[in-house]
């Protein structure tokens, strides 16, 4: 008898110190969910290479038109060590502009290696382009030893237009593929549209 008694006199003990948490520890929860996430620091990615060469290491920006999905994204980063891959018509259209920021050097290798040579290839028609070589500088194209936490870039001749903004395309670099790109327009031309 004087178990069931003590037994009885537990139970509202236990759930008087359950409450008695879930009152303390819940506005705690609720305060951490409801708190906007800090927005990472864009100097931080560019300016202090990252010395790690785990993709993680640099905060995925935000994603492009050109690559306008960020499962594809997310693919170009896991295996090509590549983010922020833009497409841009440039120079009144006569250049499309390649660029790309390394999150990973080893992975991105093959985008900046001399022996392979890129191009793009149109969607639309099959048309490809190649970049440009000039007299002085040679091939438009970064290809020092890729970094972290850098962008680099490379140019293609469209010299007859035959790629308009909107256009899909692909780029191809050794073993880099990235299928259906869509180019965007320059600066310039959306300014120009502002009424």
């Amino acid at each position: 008898m004087m178990m069931a008694n003590r037994a009885q006199l537990r139970r509202p003990v236990l759930l008087a110190g359950f409450l008695a948490s879930s009152i303390v520890f819940y506005p705690a929860l609720a305060i951490s969910a409801h708190e906007p996430a800090m927005p990472p620091q864009a100097d931080d990615a560019v300016t202090s290479p990252v010395a790690s060469s785990t993709p993680a290491a640099v905060p995925l920006r935000s994603i492009s038109r050109t690559v306008n999905s960020t499962r594809a994204a997310m693919m170009y980063r896991r295996l090509w060590g590549v983010d922020n891959i833009t497409l841009k018509a440039t120079a009144s259209g006569s250049v499309i502009r390649f660029s790309y920021l390394v999150v990973d050097a080893n992975k991105a290798k093959v985008l900046n290696d001399k022996k392979e040579e890129p191009y793009l290839v149109v969607q639309k028609n099959g048309a490809r382009l190649e970049v440009p070589a000039t007299e002085k500088v040679g091939k438009l194209r970064q290809t020092a030893t890729p970094e972290n936490g850098r962008d680099y870039w490379m140019v293609f001749q469209n010299a007859s237009h035959m790629v308009q903004p909107g256009d899909r395309v692909n780029i191809v670099i050794g073993t880099f593929h990235a299928d259906g790109l869509v180019v965007e327009p320059s600066t310039s031309t959306l300014e120009d549209k502002k009424p």
